[in-house]
């Protein structure tokens, strides 16, 4: 059954209602939960109607209050990513500018350096979750000081600074949990929640950085302060204790250490030189959040598993995708060391200009994963897929040697997971674009001129005005201006664009651009199109699996806890905390395992039946754009200068024009200093960096 335009946008009125009003009174929880009122008046109300329940005993206030809203949440977004899909894209007119250019002030940079490029709206949340940590701290701290007096000293001895120290030490791993409640938000790549804000998980990687940061500075203040309290106390033992009920010490700090390893390798002066130190360190993660559940219970810990529970879905849909070798079927050696690959894609599968791959060459290495700007268009090149990779690090200069070096390369086995990318995109909305780039990252922009021109030669919409400035060290890198057109398609029928070459280290060419190296593939049978692991009505079937998964694992624990644990804890002795925390993850694992596992069953069942059968007929996909064709045309060259980008931004004439940036860091800051809060108020700023 299909929905009416009508239908859709009544149940996505529905929707957006029903999210403001779970949003509303999740922040209402979180305000008040560090609060007297909250303790001692709400939670007592809950756990004397939920908390004896004989099917889920005192985590069900917590599954209840914390889990339940979120994964709603997340369900409901999925399903309103569906019908946004569906909905036929509308042209922009006057009015619809009018009510963007309103709010475009928003999202405008407001700081430059520190923190990163920061919007307004960024700066706003930033403000408002950091006066959240502070409430926390002040009710904490405000109960330590008030309550804990001489008078008040408990009769094991300590004296008044111990037992503030005690209660301090606690409250710091209390406001630490809130932190750690939203850090895996940002890192599930395909969540619903962050594509139906228009977030990325790349540009949510700073979300992510900055809460990692507050959750083990917390933490690590919470295990210090405790380490200064047992020692002050004569209490070392401690240290080792592992309570069958309570608070496991040995397990926090099994944790903390783990937390420790990960923050030490994120430091850039390590990250940037040893990046597969950081990156296998991270896996941690797993024994830092399974002993965390272990060391406060698992009662507690639902209060920041939300985030974690979406997070362990994504992760697992990816690792299911990432277990098949996809078609190559061919590539090409730029004179710069660069290479594009391209892929055989499924017709079905859509994404969005600036999305990411993450490719895996088990030839190269069996375990690094890296990421890489998709430069075809999904709608101009139905059946390829495109990715440019330039030669910047050992994996990257392996891969070029091997396919440089060699025309005897018949098959390359290659894994990916992904595309990850916007929902959707907004670029029409525009009267020009100003796409500035340097180096490789002209890769993103090459995605959206594609799917610009694709727009403009079905007539159905006028583009915007294309200005690309770009930058590149020496006059070999202009050959990955070639990218831009696929199969010598004539641009200047369909698309207003204008190149501005900068070459900033040689004075004069020095390079023959059209010496291009193409290689041709044989795949074997067995490799697949790139394909959603979902289908392609993926956000349909994500929400499926979010719902379905926390309703089995509920019910898993209902059965366990109604018929195993209930009658040990009623008898002289109390079930053992570890072993309720463990049969929980375990439930929670088996659930998503077990219905992501039959939505892809379920999918490759319906929709990739027959299409292994046409693998052979699918020919090598060759691109044969050349400089000839492009260069002269639509692009002026500037050899051995700078692009001046005060002076190529300011004074752009339109009411909206869209100025995208990608390359390195000084050039990003520098474009959002121009179109920074308080500047033209017709620049629209978006920068694009990848930096995982």
């Amino acid at each position: 059954m299909v929905l009416g335009e009508t239908n859709k946008k009544v149940i996505k009125n529905v929707i957006k209602l029903l999210t403001m009003v779970i949003l509303m009174g999740t922040v209402v929880i979180w305000i008040m939960m560090p609060t007297s009122t909250y303790k001692k008046i709400w939670l007592k109300s809950m756990r004397a109607k939920l908390g004896k329940s004989i099917y889920f005993g005192k985590p069900g206030v917590n599954l209840l209050v914390y889990m339940f809203p979120m994964i709603l949440l997340a369900s409901l977004g999925s399903i309103y990513l569906h019908l946004k899909k569906q909905t036929r894209v509308n042209q922009f007119n006057r009015m619809d500018r009018k009510k963007i250019d309103k709010f475009g002030a928003l999202k405008r940079p407001m700081l430059v350096k520190g923190l990163g490029i920061v919007t307004v709206t960024e700066v706003m949340f930033l403000m408002m979750f950091m006066a959240l940590l502070l409430w926390s701290l002040a009710n904490y701290f405000y109960h330590t000081f008030v309550t804990i007096t001489p008078q008040s000293l408990p009769t094991n001895g300590d004296n008044l600074w111990q037992a503030r120290l005690d209660s301090i030490a606690v409250r710091l791993g209390l406001t630490g949990n809130i932190c750690l409640g939203f850090l895996f938000y940002p890192v599930a790549r395909g969540s619903s929640l962050l594509a139906a804000v228009g977030l990325t998980s790349e540009s949510s990687t700073k979300y992510h950085i900055w809460l990692g940061n507050l959750v083990m500075t917390l933490f690590t203040s919470h295990g210090l302060c405790y380490c200064i309290y047992w020692i002050s106390t004569n209490q070392v033992s401690q240290m080792l204790e592992w309570d069958r009920t309570g608070i496991s010490h040995l397990a926090g700090e099994i944790a903390l250490v783990a937390g420790l390893l990960m923050w030490a390798t994120t430091f850039p002066a390590i990250r940037r030189r040893f990046f597969e130190v950081f990156f296998y360190t991270h896996y941690l993660y797993m024994v830092f959040m399974l002993f965390f559940v272990f060391h406060v219970g698992i009662s507690y810990a639902l209060i920041s598993f939300p985030g974690f529970y979406i997070f362990m879905v994504d992760r697992f849909l990816r690792f299911l995708q990432s277990r098949n070798n996809v078609k190559l079927v061919s590539a090409r050696v730029l004179p710069c060391e660069t290479v594009e690959l391209n892929f055989s894609k499924n017709p079905m599968l859509m994404y969005s200009p600036t999305s990411i791959l993450f490719v895996n060459i088990p030839s190269i290495s069996k375990l690094q994963w890296h990421p890489f700007t998709i430069t075809s268009s999904s709608k101009l090149e139905p059946k390829k897929l495109s990715v440019m990779i330039k030669s910047q690090g050992k994996w990257s200069s392996k891969l070029h040697h091997m396919l440089a070096s060699s025309n005897q390369i018949d098959h390359l086995a290659v894994s990916v997971e992904g595309p990850y990318g916007p929902a959707s995109t907004d670029y029409l909305r525009h009267d020009s674009l100003v796409m500035v780039s340097g180096g490789s990252g002209i890769t993103p922009f090459i995605s959206i001129i594609r799917d610009l021109l694709y727009v403009s030669s079905t007539n159905a919409y006028k583009t915007p005005k294309i200005t690309l400035i770009c930058a590149f060290k020496t006059s070999s890198d202009l050959s990955m201006l070639n990218l831009i057109l696929p199969n010598s398609t004539e641009i200047s029928s369909f698309i207003d664009i204008q190149i501005k070459a900068f070459v900033t280290r040689e004075k004069v060419s020095t390079c023959n651009m059209n010496i291009i190296k193409t290689l041709s593939f044989k795949p074997y049978v067995s490799d697949q199109p790139i394909s959603p692991i979902l289908g392609p009505n993926s956000w349909l079937w994500l929400a499926t699996i979010l719902s379905s998964s926390f309703m089995i694992f509920i019910i898993i624990i209902a059965i366990i806890s109604r018929y195993h644990i209930y009658p040990i804890d009623q008898s002289s002795k109390e079930y053992t905390s570890a072993y309720t925390s463990l049969i929980y993850l375990l439930a929670i694992s088996i659930s998503v395992v077990a219905t992501s596992t039959v939505a892809m069953l379920c999918n490759k069942k319906s929709y990739y039946k027959g299409l292994y059968q046409n693998v052979d007929a699918l020919s090598p996909l060759m691109i044969e754009s050349s400089p000839d064709q492009l260069l002269p045309e639509f692009t002026n060259i500037h050899y051995g200068e700078r692009p001046n980008l005060n002076k190529l931004l300011v004074g752009l004439k339109g009411s909206s024009v869209g100025v995208l940036v990608c390359g390195p860091r000084k050039m990003r800051e520098e474009v959002a200093k121009i179109c920074s809060f308080g500047s033209a108020a017709n620049l629209q700023f978006e920068s694009i960096s990848f930096n995982w």
